[in-house]
């Protein structure tokens, strides 16, 4: 039934009785119904695919569940049907399988009455006549009368004798049969109680009863052949004959066989039974090397190579063993020449399953990149895209990638490289340790993402790799950065290494003829002159902050592909920011192919990793990233141990009066909008978007929602009361405050507020120019200003600002890291004194509900960040008016955090 829509959605249609229910296949072409018994043969197909839609799975493998009760004998009638008798463990069973594969369309309590509806319905489909009308229990009375009878009539002899019978067939192989690529199949029946006592089927057709089962043995052997008739429809020939004794089958048929009947007879508790003297011992596992090369010295240069350059090209392909011997080429030929499954093979015939035989034809998988190779030499796992292997099937990986793979381990766990006598700077031992994971990725041509946490010296690593690469003339370096950090790389680069050329590729002076040293470029310029800079021969390229090229399909990240290099670092304090897809983009352009495509990303690994449900994904995934990825936090033992600690409070506020009332209505308009559109409509995300972004504004101060100028300020949000609390106490105490706000419009307010109550303070955005956040950073921390106000996109990354012990989060981010980024613009190595966080959040608001998710989300953080802003677009009505629902309303209360 190849034409049945298995790659689209499945309906289940239920029926009165059961065995009338419909499976409904769909789509985006055609549409296509069927019977619940014609159903059946595409589901077991279905049920061993992979990639399948939600909907189909959740059906194929409540079916093959209700094949098994069948096959198990738990029938009872019930009401003219047959129904499942449930042992107890059987309902954990269905309860498992329900929540293992529901989905977000059905929740796991339908998904458990859905699983259950199928099971009926294939438990009535699968017997071939209905039973008796009355309830179960008349029924077996009726059967136990009709055994006693047949005990009292026929005597204890013919009583002993079995009748109760199951099938099997026996594999007969005669040369001439194998020589015409066909063979043979003998039904044969085995007595339940006693499985040694076996028969061909057709003694029960014969006079006499020499074959030692009782009378109704022949009746028991017809239903058997039936129902194996209807698991394999080939066998529908021997119901057709006056004596079942046999059945030959075409090459055509044993195909089938292979593929589909022995499993499906199988599900019906009957066995094939295969001659010793027809080898089945056939495997296939997956090799991965180097592509054939034509000389040996041809082969080294390779080895030489880059695994990344266009000539590092390694290949998949299928290799067949017989009794775990490899077949030689020649052997192999005559494989893939075999017209059918049965042939001779080294002096004796086989039987070879067509899935050995379609591999042994196209033995050749794919050419890929030394990326891919890698991963798989990492993982032992072949790409779905790849290669349809089996689970758990064996890779054989070859001696160029296993030599690349030690290498690689080998450069990230070796003894530590000699810091560069030219750098002017004595690095702390976790930053050796920085600097040999970073020199030996990038001497193998590999590259790698550092991220550590702000403020641990990923700048000067990368000044000391660049040093270090240039022992062995590795040629310039190019670094691509935000335009607000080319100062800082130009004084830091001439503080710790004074003799490097340093040239920066930005503004009205781009020039890069004879560049031998540094080079400095902005993400906008290297966008813009990437036909410039792709012509240059780089060592290394360098992406600073790379969160900017988190999204692969921008114009930028684009750009950055494109110009090459020898290896490529990208450093960054927040590796996922929203999503694992991120972290796949910044690793896809440091070790491209490494973990495959990104739609097969997203199946393979984010999907299920984000969502929490396989713990031992997510260590299989640290395991492939491991070697490519270093990450060190503050808090890790050895790592900038003279930090001094970190407090964080957060200030649970209440609404005024105002705000309240703004809330309110505005949760109500926005939520009678939002229901009138369909789940899935377009507009709906933006309207869930407005609408905490509204809730946000309300909840820092009517004006900001409002977009009131010259109004008045105090006394309509506590959250200006506790601020003016808070900065009075820091200038009291001779400190500095860093003020952080996600919108400009806030910080407009907060700036006419201290402008008119006296208090001094500048404000940094993403409008500031370069020179003058470069002059405001130093008046900071010269002390001459001690409040400085920051827009949180502008000035959380790429700030220096360990004057301030005080940092104050005026509204929430979705995602904790990019608010820890933001507080480790103070607490960074140079801070000296205790940092305290403050964050601002009202009570009974979508900000104390989000808070309170944040910090639960905190703990998986360190692993894997699921989505931000954009996961709350996805909640349905309820849950959506459950989050943004004002709450009771407390008095002013300090609850800490961590310290």
């Amino acid at each position: 039934m190849s034409f049945v829509p298995v790659t689209g959605r499945a309906v289940f249609r239920p029926a009165q009785p059961p065995r009338d229910s419909a499976v409904e296949f769909v789509d985006s072409r055609r549409s296509v119904s069927l019977p619940m018994r014609a159903a059946l043969p595409v589901l077991k197909k279905a049920y061993a695919a992979s990639d399948l839609h939600p909907s189909v799975a959740l059906v194929a493998s409540a079916a093959h569940l209700g094949l098994r009760f069948v096959a198990a004998g738990q029938l009872e009638p019930a009401d003219g049907s047959w129904a499942v008798r449930y042992k107890p463990e059987d309902e954990e069973r269905v309860r498992l399988l329900a929540e293992s594969r529901a989905y977000d369309d059905l929740d796991g309590e339908a998904a458990e009455q859905l699983v259950r509806e199928i099971v009926a319905a294939v438990a009535d489909a699968v017997p071939t006549s209905a039973p008796k009308a009355a309830g179960s229990g008349a029924f077996r009375e009726s059967l136990q009368t009709r055994l006693a009878r047949y005990r009292t009539d026929e005597g204890p002899v013919t009583a002993a004798l079995p009748s109760l019978v199951r099938l099997s067939f026996r594999v007969e192989a005669p040369e001439e049969d194998l020589l015409a690529g066909s063979l043979t199949l003998v039904p044969q029946v085995h007595d339940e109680a006693d499985p040694l006592h076996v028969a061909d089927a057709a003694r029960l057709w014969a006079e006499g009863d020499d074959h030692g089962f009782g009378p109704r043995a022949r009746t028991h052997a017809q239903v058997a052949l039936r129902g194996a008739a209807e698991a394999w429809p080939v066998l529908d020939r021997l119901l057709d004959l006056p004596v079942p004794s046999s059945l030959t089958l075409s090459s055509d048929e044993v195909v089938g066989l292979l593929e589909d009947g022995v499993e499906w007879l199988k599900e019906r508790g009957v066995d094939v039974l295969w001659p010793r003297s027809l080898s089945r011992d056939l495997t296939t596992s997956v090799a991965v090397d180097r592509t054939p090369s034509t000389s040996a010295a041809a082969r080294e240069d390779l080895m030489r190579e880059s695994p990344l350059g266009e000539k590092g090209l390694f290949a998949f392909q299928w290799q067949v063993a017989l009794g775990g011997e490899p077949l030689d080429a020649a052997e192999m030929d005559a494989l893939a020449a075999a017209a059918g499954p049965v042939l001779r093979l080294r002096g004796a015939w086989a039987v070879v399953h067509p899935s050995v035989l379609r591999r042994a034809r196209k033995r050749l998988l794919k050419r890929i990149t030394g990326g891919e190779a890698l991963a798989v030499a990492l993982t032992g796992q072949v790409p779905a895209e790849v290669a349809e292997a089996a689970p758990g099937e064996k890779v054989i990986i070859g001696a160029s990638i296993a030599r690349l793979r030690d290498e690689v381990i080998a450069a990230t766990s070796g003894a530590a490289v000699d810091v560069p006598p030219e750098l002017q700077a004595t690095l702390r031992g976790y930053q050796v340790e920085g600097l040999t994971w970073l020199a030996g990725i990038t001497s193998l041509g590999l590259g790698g993402c550092l991220a550590d946490d702000m403020g641990l010296g990923k700048t000067l690593m990368t000044i000391a790799l660049h040093l270090h690469r240039q022992k062995e003339h590795a040629g310039p370096t190019l670094v691509v950065c935000p335009a607000s950090l080319l100062g800082n790389w130009e004084a830091e680069l001439a503080r710790f290494a004074p003799e490097v050329e340093v040239r920066r590729h930005h503004g009205s002076e781009r020039d890069l003829d004879g560049a031998t040293g540094v080079v400095l470029t902005t993400y906008g310029t290297m966008r813009r002159d990437v036909e410039l800079l792709s012509a240059m021969s780089w060592g290394l390229v360098v992406a600073d902050e790379a969160q900017h090229v988190k999204n692969a399909a921008s114009a930028t990240a684009k750009a950055l592909r494109e110009i090459p290099s020898h290896a490529r670092v990208a450093l960054t304090g927040t590796p996922v920011e929203n999503n694992l897809t991120e972290l796949w983009a910044l690793l896809d352009w440091c070790v491209p192919g490494l973990l495959g495509s990104r739609l097969a990303f997203r199946r393979a690994w984010a999907s299920q990793i984000e969502a929490g449900a396989d713990v031992g994904k997510a260590k299989e995934f640290a395991a492939l990233v491991g070697p490519f990825l270093l990450r060190r936090r503050k808090s890790d033992p050895g790592v900038a141990p003279e930090l001094p600690p970190k407090t964080e409070t957060d200030h649970l506020l209440s609404l005024t009066r105002e705000q309240a009332v703004l809330y309110e209505a505005y949760v109500r308009d926005a939520m009678a909008r939002i229901e009138r559109l369909d789940a899935d409509d377009p507009q709906r995300r933006g309207l869930v978007l407005s609408l905490l972004t509204g809730l946000k504004q309300i909840c820092n101060h009517p004006a900001q929602f409002l977009k009131q100028e010259g109004g008045r300020i105090t006394g309509r949000s506590q959250k200006i009361e506790l601020l003016d609390e808070l900065v009075s106490t820091v200038l009291a105490e001779s400190g500095a405050v860093l003020v952080f706000t996600q919108y400009v419009a806030m910080a407009r307010l907060l700036e006419a507020h201290w402008a008119a109550s006296g208090v001094e303070h500048q404000f940094l955005h993403g409008g500031t120019p370069v020179t003058e956040r470069s002059r405001m950073v130093e008046r900071f921390q010269d002390g001459e200003v001690p409040v400085f106000l920051l827009s949180l996109k502008a000035g959380g990354v790429g700030l220096n600002l360990t004057r301030a012990d005080h940092v104050i989060h005026v509204d929430r981010w979705w995602n904790p890291a990019v608010e820890d980024q933001a507080t480790d613009r103070a607490h960074r190595i140079g801070q000296t004194r205790t940092v305290q966080v403050h964050r601002l959040i009202t009570q009974g608001t979508v900000e104390e509900r989000v808070a309170e998710l944040l910090q639960r989300k905190r703990v998986l953080a360190d692993a894997v960040l699921g989505a931000g802003e954009a996961a709350f677009t996805e909640l349905s009505n309820a849950e959506l008016r459950e989050l943004v629902k004002l709450g009771p309303q407390k008095r002013r209360k300090r609850r800490r955090i961590a310290s």
